[in-house]
């Protein structure tokens, strides 16, 4: 079977399966779920940014946990933040690197759960659609009509591909913000929604360069890793919980 095979029979079983968790649109399964991607998006991190104290995993978890209970998420981040800080001050010899895989990917997963906490699953359609429209749109307009360097970081990525792919999900991700959202909010949470999630992938590739690694890892036959698959996402939905947070 070929890696282009491969590819496609790995996307539409994801597909069915985030598909079929969202029609069920339960609290708890939604929260397993994440919890799943969670965990392998944590050990892709910690292999990026080649750390191997495995206590961390443990306070992974807790946090994930507390995650579920407590009713606003995003404190923990700052929570984090502070417990790393205090450690660190008191102990030099504390890794200050643990703090990495907290910053990326388990801040941007959080603000997954955020976002179906506050905004209930059609803005989770939201986020899917803008999303996979902004890198479906890029690598078409790309291929087509591609000429200038995006980046040095990502090579293949043009200029002109992530305008259009930028405008094709806008417009096309605005019609299911507005089950949410007025028209002008849908188009400005779109907007901005779409643009992160191109430097979400972008950083990806920067971490991955850095490692000298081709994928994040490969669970995924044909994709890759998990990181790879949610790159976009990952600052995707913190800035959605940011946008709809302002102008709702």
């Amino acid at each position: 079977m070929t890696d282009y095979q491969k590819r496609w029979i790995t996307g539409i079983g994801l597909l069915a399966l985030v598909g079929t968790i969202g029609w069920i649109d339960d609290p708890l399964l939604m929260w397993a779920f994440l919890g799943v991607v969670y965990m392998l998006a944590f050990h892709e991190a910690m292999r990026l940014f080649k750390l191997e104290n495995n206590s961390v995993y443990f306070w992974a978890i807790v946090l994930w946990i507390v995650a579920y209970f407590y009713p606003n998420p995003d404190d923990l981040f700052f929570l984090v933040m502070i417990i790393f800080a205090g450690t660190r001050a008191y102990n030099t010899k504390f890794p200050r690197e643990l703090l990495l895989p907290f910053l990326y990917p388990v801040s941007g997963i959080l603000f997954f759960w955020i976002l179906y906490q506050d905004f209930g699953i059609e803005a989770m359609l939201w986020l899917l659609i803008t999303v996979a429209l902004t890198d479906i749109g890029a690598f078409f307009t790309g291929k087509t009509i591609g000429k200038t360097q995006f980046s040095p970081t990502s090579p293949n990525k043009t200029i002109e591909g992530v305008v259009g792919g930028v405008l094709f999900a806008t417009i096309a991700g605005t019609y299911m913000g507005l089950y949410i959202a007025d028209l002008w909010i849908a188009l400005m949470v779109t907007l901005f929604t779409s643009v992160s999630s191109i430097f979400g992938d972008l950083f990806e590739s920067y971490l991955k360069r850095e490692a000298g690694v081709k994928d994040s890892g490969d669970i995924l036959p044909g994709h890759g890793g998990v990181l790879d698959r949610i790159d976009g996402y990952l600052f995707g939905a913190i800035v959605m919980v940011i946008a709809l947070r302002a102008f709702l």
